[in-house]
């Protein structure tokens, strides 16, 4: 399942975006600002972005000057009112995938995100390792000690969070943002169960518990 992040500082266009794309398939996170896109892309990278020119603190190309001075390479497609010729041309010399123009249909955009996703081989991030962990973004493969693991979308989600996080303690609030993107309005338990479903299918000596604050998955000692 590919991940989307979606930028627009407008709520009700990126609660829109959000939820259509969501129900399309990907895994999708937002952000309102520029600076929270740059913070995003850096801390779990996506496969796609999604990203509005016209933000309150820095322009959408400025978004993505940070992002490649920082090494990131992931497909951008621009979202914007902004229809000069001029914008779109800055926007692909920059090293935008695609440049799409409000208002837009919905079933146009989707098939431009697939198009790009096809184009760039569906994945920004290589393979995660962790000790004896090792899980493949791309593929959507997890493998421990050798044998590969079959782990449910969101199992997929979390083991994939906690391993970029390796060796950070996270507390549930955060998981709950960055896994289940607060669609989930039930209990915050729901962290706790997830967690022990890894810890059965993996070892349980990987997610060590921190009392009050969270969770942390352990790096191997040298």
């Amino acid at each position: 399942m590919e991940s989307l992040l979606v930028v627009d500082d407008e709520p009700t266009v990126r609660e829109l975006l959000s939820a259509t794309l969501r129900f399309a398939g990907f895994t999708v996170t937002s952000a309102a600002t520029g600076a929270a896109a740059v913070d995003a892309a850096r801390r779990e990278p996506p496969d796609l972005v999604l990203l509005d020119v016209m933000l309150p603190d820095m322009d959408g190309f400025d978004v993505v000057r940070r992002l490649r001075d920082g090494g990131a390479r992931v497909p951008v497609l621009f979202l914007t009112a902004r229809d000069a010729p001029a914008d779109k041309v800055q926007g692909l010399t920059l090293g935008g995938d695609d440049y799409v123009t409000k208002p837009f249909d919905l079933e146009e955009l989707i098939a431009r995100i697939r198009a790009i996703l096809r184009r760039t081989g569906g994945s920004a991030v290589d393979t995660i390792v962790v000790g004896d962990l090792s899980l493949d973004p791309a593929g959507r493969r997890v493998t421990y000690t050798g044998r590969p693991v079959r782990l449910s979308p969101t199992e997929f989600r979390l083991l994939h969070f906690l391993m970029r996080n390796a060796g950070t303690v996270v507390g549930k609030a955060e998981i709950l943002d960055r896994v289940w993107h607060y669609d989930f309005g039930g209990d915050a338990s729901i962290v706790d169960t997830y967690i022990s479903y890894l810890r059965r299918k993996l070892d349980a000596r990987l997610v060590r518990t921190v009392h009050g604050v969270g969770y942390v998955l352990e790096r191997p000692r040298p």
